[in-house]
């Protein structure tokens, strides 16, 4: 496994030196993630929901989780959804510059060992049919993939599925998009009972969709679901998601 995603990365190592790359933050030519873009990026400020990582005014649960604790065990961002993150996402997913989800893989893995968090198998949130064939391809799992290599665990995209299609999150409120996305994944319990899962994607607003996801784990027997986001959309920024 581990072997695997080596080879991929010499891969993309040699075709940035075939074709220099371009970075995903500010456009320009020399690396895919340069070191300007590399220091504008802001972890997610304290203190947050040992939970569910909301923002809090004081360290502890927030509300929700000292009502019910979610499906995840942990929910966490990398960094906030702002600057050169937002446009070197929108790149990812929308202007086919796959190359990002192996450059994030290792920031990635180096946050989730600073968490300490130990997983059997990473799955990415699946996209529907209709976006992914538009697409061609789901960006959450260019994000796990590498990040599984990294980190010596499993990787599967069939685990997770869609249960059914649902309208696109962006422009909802909070709780339109609990209501949209609430039931609409399944997984298959023969790959997840019984063990610890890694749950990746790209942003999260809300949490409604890794809410969901993590649901649909534990329900198939998953022991311990971390749910986990390249980035995090604050309050302020709304939830328009571009």
């Amino acid at each position: 496994m581990i072997r695997t995603y080596q080879l991929n990365h010499w891969l993309w190592g040699s075709l940035d030196w075939l074709f220099p790359p371009v970075c995903g933050g500010c456009n320009r030519t020399g690396s895919r993630w340069c070191p300007d873009c590399q220091e504008r990026v802001r972890p997610v400020p304290e203190p947050i929901c040992r939970v569910c990582g909301a923002l809090l005014i004081r360290p502890g649960l927030c509300s929700t989780c000292n009502k019910s604790h979610p499906p995840y065990e942990m929910m966490r961002s990398w960094v906030v959804f702002e600057g050169p993150i937002r446009l070197a996402i929108h790149s990812l997913k929308y202007k086919q510059n796959l190359a990002l989800g192996d450059t994030f893989a290792q920031y990635l893995a180096e946050y989730v060992r600073e968490l300490g968090w130990q997983a059997d198998l990473v799955v990415p949130v699946p996209l529907g049919r209709q976006r992914l064939k538009e697409r061609g391809y789901n960006q959450a799992g260019l994000l796990a993939k590498p990040l599984s290599g990294r980190m010596g665990w499993k990787f599967s995209n069939q685990v997770l599925v869609r249960a059914r299609e649902t309208r696109t999150q962006v422009g909802l409120s909070p709780v339109e998009r609990k209501a949209n996305i609430a039931g609409a994944f399944r997984a298959d319990p023969g790959w997840v009972a019984g063990k610890s899962i890694l749950l990746m994607d790209d942003v999260a607003t809300t949490g409604s969709t890794l809410e969901a996801c993590s649901d649909a784990l534990v329900k198939a027997g998953a022991k311990t679901v971390y749910a986990l986001s390249l980035a995090k959309a604050l309050p302020h920024h709304g939830f328009q998601i571009v």
